[in-house]
């Protein structure tokens, strides 16, 4: 089975971004299953219907998320109105709106799709309560699984490539894929690991080039200039250039055994005009 699976998708010129690019790699790939990460995709922070709607207009078959995924009011309606086409961390506190784990049928095999937060340098990015560990949470998933549902994939969406790198480890030989996501940076450390599992620190992103992680350049740098200076953190806006950056990996699985047998980032930056 062949997965493509974005980055982060931030923003208008992350959609725009989706939409230009994704029949052209479907053309030239013919990927059985399309994922996104879409935590961002309305205007850098959140989901609403709209902004999911247009991934999914645009080819993605469906969507995982991370941390900034219930900023906006109408999440709730998001979830459900795609029950089965969008999850969140599984890790989350279980009172929030949506799922973290899924099980597609896909042309005839079925393909469990987990989702799982980080916590290391994210203690304090959390305003909804408490968040569990995601290994032992991994292990419950696991545990519930059907056994025969060999293509297993987890969008691991984390701050520390430490972590990620751990996670990697922690699940190879129990997972056909651990992705990475939330930097928004592509890292060049595609893997098969020794016991089958694919492994990604971070997919990237897919939205404006030039800019610093989805945000207008010279407004970040004010703020990271100021940063531990005190007083008011200057502004800073997403960037919705029609520069954009493409940030993705191509992934076989063997339908069998649910192994990894390819895994491959890349990155394309390309103008939306």
């Amino acid at each position: 089975m062949k997965i493509l699976f974005f980055g982060d998708v931030v923003g208008k010129s992350g959609r725009g971004a989706v939409a230009k690019i994704l029949p052209e790699l479907k053309k030239q790939y013919e990927p059985d299953l399309v994922i996104a990460n879409a935590e961002n995709v309305a205007h850098g922070k959140g989901v609403t219907i709209h902004t999911v709607s247009a991934l999914f207009d645009a080819g993605v078959d469906f969507c995982t998320s991370g941390n900034h995924v219930f900023d906006k009011p109408d999440v709730k309606s998001v979830f459900e109105q795609f029950p089965d086409r969008i999850i969140r961390p599984a890790n989350l506190p279980e009172n929030l709106p949506g799922k973290g784990m899924a099980v597609l049928n896909v042309q005839g095999h079925l393909v469990m799709i987990a989702n799982l937060n980080g916590r290391v340098f994210m203690e304090k990015q959390f305003d909804f309560g408490q968040i569990d560990n995601p290994f032992t949470k991994l292990d419950a998933i696991l545990a519930a699984a059907d056994p025969d549902v060999k293509i297993r994939l987890l969008d691991f969406h984390a701050e520390a490539t430490s972590e990620k790198r751990g996670m990697g480890l922690y699940a190879d030989g129990k997972l056909s894929c651990v992705l990475g996501t939330h930097t928004h940076v592509q890292t060049n450390d595609a893997q098969v690991l020794p016991n089958g599992t694919g492994y990604l620190s971070d997919l990237g992103m897919v939205g404006a080039a030039g800019s610093i992680i989805g945000v207008k350049a010279e407004g970040s740098i004010k703020r990271l200039m100021k940063e531990g200076e005190g007083g008011t953190r200057p502004p800073i806006e997403i960037d919705e250039s029609d520069r954009y950056e493409t940030g993705f990996a191509l992934i076989t699985i063997d339908e069998r055994t649910g192994k990894c047998q390819n895994i491959r980032a890349e990155l394309r930056i390309e103008n939306l005009g």
